[in-house]
């Protein structure tokens, strides 16, 4: 437990980015609690509210939606990462996607009031939340731009350089879902690149 929790703790601190903060970082970690999911769990059901924002320890948490009745994959949340479905967790309204466990996962948990009150009373956790709220935006708006501007192909060679792991722990289906990619035109694409 105590190596675990250094985990989150220097995850914590990398994101901070602010040594002076640092100080601050024991408050923040009392109030997460860890939890474990096994695969195939839900972390969040589309049509319930989100009641908790995570730290994903370990493990590969799956954001999907339904369209037309078939699942399409949004996101992965991976090791080392923060996840929840934020407008639902902060507005406490139905999230509009599920977040699945695609492996086993242990994570670190905070409910909505004890992060609301982190947020205005503790500046270590309001510079965390800023920096990975940019952060985030960052990686969405490369993301969409990779969408426009690469072929699958060289989506997924990106895939293999920056989330070589990935390919072990996630099906198929859900990494060409992810990549925008039919699963049959990925499995092509696997084959001619490996």
């Amino acid at each position: 437990m105590i190596k675990s929790q250094l985990r989150f703790t220097n995850y914590l601190r990398t994101t901070i980015k602010n040594t002076s903060l640092e100080v601050l970082i024991p408050d923040i970690t009392t109030y997460f609690s860890r939890i474990k999911l096994t695969k195939n769990d839900f972390f969040v059901k589309s049509g319930m509210i989100s009641t908790n924002f995570c730290f994903v320890e370990s493990g590969v948490l799956q954001h999907s939606i339904l369209v037309n009745e078939e699942e399409k994959t949004t996101y992965f949340a991976l090791k080392n990462t923060c996840t929840t479905s934020l407008q639902s967790f902060l507005k406490e309204i139905p999230s509009r996607k599920s977040i699945k466990a695609l492996t086993e996962c242990v994570l670190w948990i905070i409910d909505v009031n004890d992060f609301k009150k982190l947020l205005i009373n503790n500046k270590a956790f309001y510079q965390f939340y800023f920096n990975l709220l940019e952060n985030q935006i960052f990686l969405i708006d490369d993301y969409r731009i990779d969408l426009l501007t690469l072929t699958p192909e060289k989506r997924y060679k990106k895939l293999l350089i920056n989330e070589p792991n990935l390919l072990q722990k996630v099906p198929l289906r859900y990494l060409a879902s992810f990549l925008g990619i039919s699963t049959r035109n990925m499995s092509r694409i696997r084959k001619n690149i490996k």
